[in-house]
């Protein structure tokens, strides 16, 4: 009966021969991989601390600008290449099933890995060890549909031969990832077409993909996962309300009189925006009338309401961020359910939907209703997860969270007037 020590052997002497085979060798997967790097590029910003297992020669590690970068293989000969490639990282010889690197990392890799493994679910228990509650766990794997066409192109000397591989369905890896304590937040088809044709290769592998029937017929899932959550049920952080506040002035007694008490302290952080009425005077009035109620008050000097929220935020000391519209759209008593919905760690971005229950007449006319369902269709389909309601102005997030994406801003571009 064949043991991991015979596995490990047979696959160790197999992928060093490919190592040194293919090292100068080109095939049909050289637009696969560089499409790859693209994917994960975009998925981790650089600068990130990331951890590959099975990284080869460390080609797609090393094209992610990581401020630390660590690949681990179990091919000698593939790990003599990487480190003569990629000085700037770290490689370590080890077998994926039995590490321990005694660290976590702000991302962890399984790049075509899975179809390889003797065991799925302990490299993925690994996997699990090396990762902190705010870290994500990525996954690449060929779909089975082309199973047959990736032999064909091996036995043709077009890609690289493998052994005999594990062909894992979808919800098998999920299935799988969740009996190893991660929870899947998405999956992504990638790449349709391997031929190297311009105009057509990109047009297919990054738009056509997506689309309904042709995602099904994708060479690859990508999976995006994180640990489950284990919050402290004795976690109490704190909040900082942020109400931008433009001509609003009849609301904002009902703001301060509505807005409830959440975790160890509520901050309310007022940004007024060049209002015609006197919503400004209203505001330093009632925050008079209720110094029970930690409050701070700033007149934007900026425009528009992207630049509201992001000087909100950066005044704001609580642990957890909110927006609430001084229209109060969305009632503030609804606010900790938010609140629980983070702390129990049922996401990392709560956004705010007003179109479950009936809305009062006139609050959301018919064209922006339908503006509104353009919206949810679009940004679900670019993101990957279901959004319902894009335009809702009440959203919330951890502080260290936002963040991240500020000092990654200029990754998206600093145009967006909504914030």
């Amino acid at each position: 009966m064949r043991t991991l020590d015979d596995y490990s052997r047979e696959r160790i002497g197999h992928w060093d021969s490919v190592a040194t085979s293919y090292r100068t060798k080109r095939g049909f997967g050289v637009g696969y991989h560089r499409r790859l790097s693209q994917v994960y590029r975009h998925l981790i910003p650089a600068g990130a601390t990331v951890l590959e297992i099975g990284c080869g020669a460390g080609d797609l590690l090393a094209s992610l600008q990581p401020s630390r970068g660590v690949g681990v293989d179990f091919s000698a000969v593939a790990l003599e290449q990487a480190r003569e490639k990629h000085p700037g990282l770290e490689f370590v010889q080890a077998d994926a099933h039995a590490l321990e690197l005694g660290e976590t990392f702000d991302v962890v890799i399984l790049s075509d890995l899975l179809n390889d493994l003797w065991d799925v679910q302990t490299v993925l228990e690994v996997a699990h060890r090396h990762c902190r509650a705010d870290s994500r766990l990525i996954i690449n794997t060929y779909s089975r549909l082309w199973q047959a066409p990736l032999s064909l192109a091996a036995s043709l000397g077009l890609a690289r031969p493998n052994l005999e591989q594990n062909w894992l369905e979808v919800k098998e890896i999920a299935n799988l990832l969740y009996q190893a304590d991660f929870e899947v937040l998405r999956r992504v088809p990638e790449f349709l077409f391997p031929l190297p044709i311009p105009l057509l290769e990109p047009l297919m592998n990054r738009f056509v993909v997506r689309f309904w029937p042709f995602r099904y017929f994708a060479l690859t899932n990508i999976f995006i996962a994180r640990r489950l959550p284990q919050p402290d049920p004795a976690a109490q952080p704190s909040v900082s309300v942020l109400v931008p506040a433009r001509n609003e002035a009849g609301n904002i007694p009902r703001i301060l009189e509505r807005v409830p008490s959440m975790g160890s302290k509520t901050e309310i952080v007022f940004v007024e925006g060049h209002s015609r009425d006197d919503t400004y005077q209203a505001i330093l009035d009632n925050v008079a009338a209720h110094p029970e109620k930690p409050c701070l008050v700033m007149k934007q000097t900026g425009v528009g309401k992207g630049d509201a929220v992001r000087a909100g935020f950066a005044a704001a000391t609580g642990d957890i961020l909110m927006i609430l519209d001084a229209d109060l759209t969305v009632p503030p008593e609804d606010l900790p359910r938010f609140y629980r919905a983070l702390v129990a760690g049922k996401g990392e971005f709560i956004n705010g939907v007003r179109l479950v229950y009936p809305m009062e007449e006139q609050a959301m006319r018919f064209m922006n209703l339908l503006g509104n369902k353009f919206f949810s269709m679009a940004f679900s389909w670019l993101l990957g997860q279901p959004i319902s309601d894009t335009l809702c102005g009440t959203k919330v997030l951890w502080r260290e969270d936002y963040l991240r994406i500020a000092a990654n801003r200029s990754y998206f571009g600093d145009f967006d007037p909504f914030g």
